[in-house]
């Protein structure tokens, strides 16, 4: 067990909504539970995620609050000593814009903190951010980022190509690594003729070459909310706890069995919002039952 006095921090900047589990209330939870320490900033304030028939409620945060709040924790000496940094849902330019300064500042008071960018922009063809953000991810957030964890559409978005097998997967993750990160992993890929399977699909790139793993999981037939938002914590849950290369495959056994769980519940409870609470056990313990396959080593570039 780790001392509790040394625990990493992260800092998770991402949406919040009053009711219901996406965004930041999707991913905190489950990084306190496997031994984190996390500070929230949320980038939006809404009544409830905007899927809801009646609408929703609440305020999207802009660059200069954001950067408030970092002047804030500047002050008291609080940006210093974060393991990683995690965004996700950002809902205008100005507070993306301003994201790169946090992250500039960041490594100035603490050079070895790693970022993991999950690239939020739509999913399922459907753009749900302002459309001027995906060239200021593409050209300057993805070059930073140490991780990255799109979906199929965003990977699709982020590099131009259309994904509609597993070796224009394969290649969408290479040409995402000339772009910077050292870790790619594409969240979720609904390949045609495999309606009932989803595609993860990680990539993870040392010097000339890739190492890559396929993991296959079950489709279920409802569509969830948040469930990006809790696969990129726990993929920085489980890389900090299981940082070797060759371990990656592992990692992403370990979210796959909890991501699986936590939709079982959900299932279970004739629930849209997923089922955190209910699926500690099987969040800070996931029983693993589909295996990562290791796929043939591919020389770098896309």
């Amino acid at each position: 067990e780790r001392d509790e006095m040394s625990l990493p921090r992260v800092l998770s900047i991402q949406s919040h909504t009053v009711h219901g589990y996406v965004g930041n209330k999707s991913a905190v939870f489950p990084l306190q539970l496997l031994g984190f320490e996390v500070d929230p900033i949320n980038s939006v304030q809404f009544s409830n995620h905007t899927g809801y028939a009646g609408g929703f409620r609440g305020e999207v945060l802009q660059g200069a609050q954001l950067t408030a709040l970092v002047d804030g924790l500047h002050s008291n000496g609080l940006l210093e000593g974060y393991a990683c940094v995690l965004t996700g849902y950002i809902g205008s330019a100005s507070f993306l814009h301003a994201v790169l300064d946090v992250l500039r500042r960041l490594r100035a008071a603490s050079p070895e903190v790693a970022y993991f960018c999950d690239p939020v922009m739509g999913d399922g063809g459907k753009l749900y951010v302002p459309a001027e953000l995906l060239a200021i991810y593409r050209d300057q957030v993805v070059p930073l980022a140490a991780v990255l964890t799109p979906n199929g559409y965003e990977a699709e978005l982020l590099t131009g190509r259309s994904i509609l097998s597993e070796a224009e997967a394969r290649s969408a993750c290479e040409a995402l690594h000339e772009r910077g990160p050292h870790t790619v992993v594409i969240t979720s890929i609904a390949l045609p003729g495999r309606d009932d399977e989803l595609l993860m699909l990680a990539s993870r790139r040392d010097g000339a070459a890739s190492r890559q793993w396929a993991l296959r999981l079950p489709r279920l037939r409802q569509d969830f909310t948040g469930t990006g938002d809790l696969t990129a914590a726990l993929l920085l849950a489980w890389m900090q706890r299981l940082p070797r290369a060759e371990q990656l495959g592992e990692v992403l056994e370990r979210v796959g069995a909890s991501l699986q769980a936590v939709l079982a519940h959900t299932q279970a409870a004739g629930r849209s919002e997923i089922c955190l609470i209910q699926s500690q056990a099987e969040l800070r313990e996931p029983v693993v039952s589909h295996r990562a396959e290791p796929l043939p080593q591919a020389a770098g570039g896309s």
